[in-house]
């Protein structure tokens, strides 16, 4: 059997210009994409790969906990105790972490564990864990508020010409919420009843607005109204679904289950949005499992290259985000086909980087012994 010992890690930060001006959005700026890869190193030639995009900066932070706050940890451990590191590195955090930075670390570490694991067993993770399905519907995300409402409509007919029948466009933070509404119709009106529409505020509203704007966004049979308050409103998001037709979901700015738990505690959201760099693939996967518990589906938030993988092997599985604003930076950016990304079947996770990425974007990184 090849060993898996962990013998070191490395990490490389990653500064990526757009290939297009990106729109104002509210929620993060507008300057180059930022990445942190974390590559683990066992003994017998195995590597995994994980990886983290922050959006609003700390690479040199997360960079600095690894460093110092998870790497004197793992090293040494064998790479498929992932359940077991994953513990240790839970547990070892806790007075400084249980969210934040230090879950950030522990979840580029748990991928790049999961690739490892996968590789070893020769098998693509959504095969490992057990598959369900082996192409997941897909709907288009980034119908960005800050474009004008042309510039959304034919957004959302980029979507629709690659065979989606779904898109997710955005409201809230930048006009206001009456905007918003005419957006809707007219988007609703452009892409007609067959095409599903979702709406993410980003915690852009109180739940009053969310309610008053909400009554009219029922008019026009939306599929989703996404995060309409900050993500520690639980009584808001309760309130909002009390009142309105369209389901209310959320679920990505919450770390691990223990933060998602008031979902489950009073259910009001079918669809839970949990995000891989909050708790890693291990803590998506037990988020599954307990919303499976309580009939609530899981559409993962962004990261569909990794995500698609959780959603082939769970049987809760709603739609998979795919946001497009990366395909340029992999070698294989699984882009949907007839309205589905279809589950690889290369061993591990299988994402990576572009070499010429890897080489003229790096900014910085470490050797870890």
């Amino acid at each position: 059997m090849t060993d898996t010992t962990i013998i070191g890690m490395r990490t490389t930060l990653l500064r990526v210009p757009w290939t297009a001006d990106p729109p104002d959005n509210g929620i993060m700026p507008a300057s180059d994409r930022e990445f942190l890869l974390l590559e683990v190193m066992t003994k017998g030639g195995i590597t995994g790969l994980g990886y983290l995009q922050p959006l609003s900066g700390g690479l040199e932070t997360l960079d600095a906990c690894l460093k110092e706050m998870i790497a004197p940890k793992i090293i040494g451990r064998d790479a498929t105790e992932v359940e077991g590191i994953w513990q240790t590195l839970w547990k070892s955090t806790y007075w400084l972490g249980r969210g934040g930075i230090a879950t950030w670390a522990l979840s580029a570490v748990d991928i790049a564990l999961w690739d490892i694991v996968g590789k070893r067993a020769g098998l693509p993770l959504h095969r490992l864990w057990g598959n369900c399905r082996d192409k997941v519907e897909a709907y288009g995300s980034g119908v960005w508020r800050g474009l004008d409402r042309d510039a959304m409509l034919e957004r959302a007919k980029h979507f629709t010409d690659q065979g989606l029948g779904a898109i997710k466009m955005q409201a809230g933070h930048i006009r206001p919420w009456r905007e918003d509404v005419a957006n809707v119709k007219a988007m609703r009106e452009f892409v007609g009843d067959s095409v599903e529409i979702m709406i993410d505020v980003n915690m852009g509203w109180t739940a009053d607005t969310a309610i008053q704007a909400g009554h009219h966004f029922d008019e026009y049979d939306l599929y989703w109204l996404e995060e309409p308050v900050v993500c520690e409103d639980f009584e808001g998001y309760q309130r909002i679904a009390s009142q309105l037709k369209t389901r209310v979901v959320g679920g990505e700015s919450h770390f691990t289950r223990y933060d998602l738990r008031p979902f489950f505690q009073t259910p009001s959201s079918p669809i839970l949005q949990p995000d891989p760099q909050r708790g890693g693939l291990t803590e998506l996967r037990k988020i599954a499992a307990v919303a499976d518990t309580y009939g609530i589906a899981i559409a993962p938030h962004l990261f569909h290259e990794l995500t698609v993988h959780l959603l082939a092997s769970i049987p809760n599985a709603s739609y998979l985000e795919y946001m497009d604003w990366n395909d340029d930076i992999y070698v294989d950016p699984r882009v949907p086909v007839n309205g589905f990304v279809h589950a690889p079947e290369e061993p591990g996770h299988s994402v990576a980087f572009k070499t010429e990425i890897l080489t003229d974007c790096r900014i910085g990184g470490r050797e870890i012994t």
